[in-house]
């Protein structure tokens, strides 16, 4: 008799992300130091240094990363000019956290503030090109209030930038 495989591994979430990096082995430390990821599993392509995959986990979620492949077209933010692209990191602390991965040598590209939807948000851009956002859930709010706080919040941007 054979046992019935969970098609999603025990341990993952229905969606993982895979982070293309220069200097996935650099990245790997940045990320520990960062953010307190433990390191799972690192496998080398054939020449024994570059990494195809590894696996880190942040939190209670699994993050893959690896190498550039350009021949494969697998290319990181750097080499693509930037990314598009946001992970939203939920902590305990957010203050002690972007702190952390400030002194790590991350670039702030939002600085913390209270945001309207009920969470203390801020960005920051990682030594390898990708954006992390980082909050922690500060309070609960109605689709009513967040609709309020977002219009004087839309209010106040529009007045910074005249």
């Amino acid at each position: 008799m054979t046992s019935k495989v969970n098609p999603i591994p025990t341990g993952y979430h229905t969606i993982t992300p895979t982070l293309t990096v220069k200097g996935a082995d650099k990245a790997i430390d940045f990320y520990k130091q960062a953010f307190g990821a433990e390191e799972k599993e690192r496998c080398f392509g054939p020449d024994g240094k570059t990494i195809m995959h590894a696996e880190l986990k942040i939190g209670d979620s699994i993050l893959m990363l690896n190498d550039e492949f350009p021949e494969m077209a697998c290319r990181g933010p750097e080499s693509l000019g930037g990314t598009p692209v946001s992970l939203y990191l939920y902590v305990e602390n957010v203050d002690a956290s972007f702190e952390r991965a400030v002194k790590a040598g991350a670039t702030v590209t939002m600085p913390l503030t209270d945001m309207f939807w009920g969470d203390r948000f801020g960005q920051i851009t990682c030594p390898f090109g990708h954006k992390w956002s980082l909050a922690t859930h500060t309070k609960d709010v109605t689709p009513e209030e967040m609709k309020k706080a977002q219009e004087a919040w839309q209010k106040e941007q529009t007045a910074c930038a005249k």
